[in-house]
């Protein structure tokens, strides 16, 4: 998608969720079984398993009354997937030394074994030049196939695909340390070829009937903190500023999606941290990148998390542009009270005059540019987040009803 100066609507629908969904235990159980038996996927039956329960959460969704429909992440153990596991000149770290990693970053903040000092879990740094494989990569591709199944065809335009940031693997690393000296001399060139690889995927993707992908981003947000933009300036490593960095996360996601077809919607969700236990990572408001993220980012969509005091107020609204919508995201995946309806009614028609403010609109005019949904996942990672199926179902419900009695459409 180039930059568009026609709003584009349905995608994004009025009411959304952002992507991940509890796994049903039978998922859980066949997956635990292959890493604790070390049997393959086959043996254990996981392909049918898998294919049967998205069926089930793809006909959840649409009776909740939900247009942009995915797999839930069912294929996925976390959220940002296989993609960067299939490219070409990638390589993967286990339990990489503490020197390579920004100890700043609020991933890795909270994530740090403090007395090993290592970052625990899987990471990816370029070994060599990164390239787009000459076959194609598998994941994404798959994914999309197993939801489409479930949909009928004049609806594939709807479904959902969720796709980790292009800078996922970067902002996380020392200066220089998201490849090896041998693969690239900058983050320019780095950037240059990540990007051609996302535009490649991209075009795979629509050839096979996507119109709709949410790239998840809780980096964007990271800038939002105070803590990590003092780690920034505190460390001496880093070539320029914090904000050149966020400037040229913006650029490597306007190359990922340059020339790409002005059909196929693209959205950016930005969070705080959806961890294990439903624990957040960080907190900032919006305020400090809004102007230049909203103004900047050619994306169609921002999808933003507004459930608590974590992310600020509103006014930053007033810096979307009239080609933009926003989701706001104020239901919370992480708490299981159920949030009252009229409170969340009011959150958008406050959240609707901030747009309208700084587009000269009406309310009536600025609620055509925005829907509902809550804050983030119900499951980013497979299991171990607090809600209930009862909890999901109905937190959706009420996007759903929420939806309905403020715009009456999907």
């Amino acid at each position: 998608m180039a930059s568009s100066s026609q709003l584009h609507h349905a995608p994004p629908f009025r009411a959304e969720h952002m992507g991940s969904l509890l796994r049903p235990q039978k998922l859980l159980d066949v997956r635990a079984q292959i890493r604790d038996e070390g049997i393959s996927e086959e043996a254990a039956g996981l392909p049918a398993i898998e294919k049967e329960s998205i069926g089930k959460i793809v006909k959840t969704q649409l009776d909740l009354g939900f247009k942009a429909v995915n797999s839930g992440e069912y294929n996925r153990t976390r959220f940002w997937g296989l993609f960067w596991d299939e490219l070409e000149g990638t390589t993967r770290l286990q339990d990489a030394d503490a020197s390579m990693f920004r100890l700043y970053h609020p991933d890795v903040v909270s994530l740090i074994e403090k007395d090993r000092k290592v970052m625990p879990g899987d990471s990816v740094i370029a070994g060599s030049k990164i390239r787009y494989p000459a076959n194609g990569t598998k994941s994404n591709l798959a994914e999309l196939k197993e939801v489409q199944a479930f949909v009928p065809k004049e609806e594939w335009g709807n479904i959902k695909l969720t796709v980790i940031t292009p800078a996922w693997f970067h902002m996380r690393y020392k200066q220089g340390k998201a490849y090896t000296p041998e693969a690239y001399s900058n983050d320019a060139e780095y950037f240059a070829d990540v990007a051609k690889a996302y535009k490649a995927e991209l075009q795979v993707l629509y050839d096979a009937g996507l119109r709709n992908v949410q790239f998840d981003d809780p980096g964007l947000a990271y800038f939002c903190s105070n803590a990590f933009r003092k780690g920034w300036e505190e460390d001496k490593d880093n070539v320029g500023t914090v904000d050149e960095l966020l400037d040229a996360y913006i650029k490597l996601y306007n190359d990922s999606i340059a020339g790409l077809p002005a059909d196929l919607h693209t959205g950016v969700h930005l969070c705080r941290g959806n961890f294990i236990g439903g624990r957040h990572f960080a907190e900032g408001a919006y305020d400090i990148i809004a102007k230049r993220l909203f103004e900047n980012l050619n994306v169609n969509t921002f999808y933003l998390e507004y459930d608590t005091e974590r992310a600020g107020g509103f006014e930053p609204l007033k810096f979307l542009p009239r080609n933009k919508n926003v989701i706001v995201g104020c239901i919370s995946t992480k708490l299981r009270q159920l949030e009252d309806k009229e409170a969340t009614k009011a959150k958008i028609y406050k959240a609707a005059d901030f747009v309208a403010q700084g587009s000269g609109q009406t309310r009536e005019e600025a609620l055509k540019r925005i829907g509902v949904s809550p804050q983030c996942g119900f499951s980013t990672h497979e299991s171990g987040y607090p809600l209930s199926d009862d909890d999901q179902s109905a937190k959706l419900a009420l996007v759903r009803k929420v939806a309905d009695e403020i715009w009456g459409e999907p």
